[in-house]
């Protein structure tokens, strides 16, 4: 099995294919194997990275580092893969660390998919709009993963939903406040985001109940050159709900990356578009 030695801990990882770098971050209900329906489509054309984050998967968080130390983990795991600039694909918790690569080492991204997630890129409009939703929600439906699937999706898919539920259960058990933000914090991270210039697409489910696109597209909204798409008829997990729709907009985005490399633009010219 393949680690590597980073910042104290053993980072679990896969390479598959080559090209240009495509790095995917699983979110909180997942791991590596979550992007099994990404790493065949893409794997011909680019070396698809795929890892767990310390504490999910086979990564063990045996120096309690925590989240804290999610996006110095992959920067430290594609210095030793020769990995220099790639595009990163993150879901939901994912986000976290893409943002985290955004401050610490944007003139390394070629460009950024938040999947299922605001990225950071709040303000008070959007923590009320997160509190009213929140608190709409039935108390059986107030636990995320009661929310990572589209409630239409498990009904009509019940062994996709059993497998999606068995690859969270790989993990291993962490605090129960292991992703908690700190009491009263009211940071945001679109003037990073904004600033960066990194080209960066916000994409998310028609029918997430954890990140609603009302909400996602209000935190796209605070970064003047991101763009914004919706996939129909996918929940919070659009990746493994509605695999096709996901790669091809995530292959559109590539795209629109590579054309504006191809005609001169850079990350600094990105956010003036």
């Amino acid at each position: 099995m393949p680690f590597a030695a980073v910042n104290g801990i053993q980072l679990y990882y896969e390479s598959h294919g080559d090209g240009p770098a495509l790095v995917f971050a699983h979110g909180a209900g997942g791991n590596h194997m979550s992007w099994w329906q990404q790493v065949p489509a893409f794997s011909s054309a680019y070396r698809c990275i795929t890892f767990d984050h310390r504490a999910f998967g086979l990564s063990l968080d045996i120096t309690g580092g925590g989240r804290a130390q999610f996006a110095s983990d992959v920067l430290e795991l594609l210095d030793r893969l020769g990995v220099e600039r790639f595009i990163f694909v993150a879901q939901s918790m994912g986000g976290r660390t893409a943002a985290g690569l955004i401050r610490r080492a944007p003139q390394r991204l070629r460009g950024v998919v938040f999947a299922g997630s605001t990225a950071g890129s709040v303000d008070d409009e959007i923590r009320e709009l997160q509190r009213r939703y929140t608190a709409s929600l039935p108390p059986d439906r107030r636990t995320l993963t009661h929310r990572a699937l589209w409630p239409h999706y498990v009904e009509k898919n019940p062994r996709m939903a059993f497998l999606y539920r068995q690859i969270n259960q790989l993990n291993p058990k962490r605090p129960a406040d292991f992703l908690a933000l700190q009491p009263g914090y009211r940071g945001t991270f679109s003037p990073f985001l904004a600033e960066s210039g990194v080209p960066i697409l916000f994409l998310v489910g028609e029918h997430d109940a954890i990140t609603p696109p009302h909400i996602v597209e209000r935190a796209a909204a605070l970064v003047p050159h991101a763009l914004y798409r919706v996939i129909a008829e996918a929940g919070h997990s659009a990746y493994f709900e509605r695999p096709e729709a996901f790669n091809a907009a995530v292959r559109e985005f590539i795209g629109h990356v590579e054309a504006r490399e191809a005609t001169g633009g850079s990350t600094s010219q990105a956010a003036a578009s």
